[in-house]
């Protein structure tokens, strides 16, 4: 068992709004956790002193808090798992967003990595596969509020047999042109065919999550072009540009 496997719920809570308040703010001080967890400044300093204990912040009375490497690694865990409950909820049980926050902050301190791989999986299953996608998360959103069932199945297959039809036509014109994950724009969703790069760069993207078959989502492009920010696995990574341009991509 490791460290960050004996923090109670709620010391991960203060790990997560420390790591969020570090990106929105580069500083965090007792009295902006107060704040974003809605509670005491006493209770603050004691979950402060034992995170301090553990080794995962650097605190002191007065001074701006900071997140040690292991503490790092421990709020990337929390958060990657609050993001992939959340996801799922949304994604592909069509709960509203606010609703599927909240229960994502419950269910995030029990959830084991095993399982939460396959919300990961099912999530990009959902996202892949022609019979699911979008149109099938709006048709069970809307099955759970009408309470209603989908009465004319053999038109539905009909209709997931014509746009898998087109899709590999769309498919064919172009495979004639070489689409990459720079050629995504933020917002954009694309599945991994081929990673072309080797040696060091090559084993840095796969064990960053790159890996063929794999979704991927363009988060955020930096001005000149560099680097690109995306979300593979539940995990938001950095590109360079010359990386995203060696890894082959079939959009979604």
């Amino acid at each position: 068992m490791t460290l960050i496997d004996t923090l109670t719920a709620s010391l991960e809570d203060y790990l997560e709004a420390i790591f969020h308040i570090i990106a929105e703010k580069q500083a965090v001080r007792p009295k902006d956790i107060a704040k974003r967890l809605k509670v005491s400044n006493s209770s603050v300093t004691g979950a402060l002193r034992s995170l301090a204990d553990k080794g995962l912040i650097n605190y002191a009375p007065y001074d701006v808090i900071s997140l040690t490497p292991s503490g790092k690694t421990a709020a990337k865990d929390v958060v990657r798992r609050h993001e992939v409950l959340r996801d799922f909820f949304v994604k592909v049980l069509a709960v509203e967003e606010l609703v599927a926050d909240k229960a994502a902050c419950r269910m995030e301190h029990a959830i084991s990595k095993a399982i939460l791989q396959r919300f990961i999986d099912f999530v990009n299953f959902v996202e892949v596969c022609p019979r699911a996608g979008a149109k099938w998360i709006a048709g069970f959103g809307y099955y759970c509020d009408h309470a209603d069932t989908q009465e004319n199945c053999e038109k539905c297959i009909s209709l997931i047999l014509e746009e898998v039809r087109k899709k590999k036509t769309q498919q064919r014109r172009k495979s004639m042109e070489t689409v990459t994950l720079k050629d995504l724009k933020p917002g954009q969703k694309g599945k991994v065919l081929k990673i072309k790069a080797l040696g060091e760069t090559n084993k840095r993207i796969v064990e960053m999550g790159v890996t063929s078959g794999a979704v991927v989502e363009v988060e955020r492009v930096a001005p000149l072009g560099d680097p690109i920010d995306i979300k593979v696995k539940g995990y938001h990574l950095s590109l360079r540009k010359d990386e995203a341009e060696g890894i082959e991509i079939e959009e979604l």
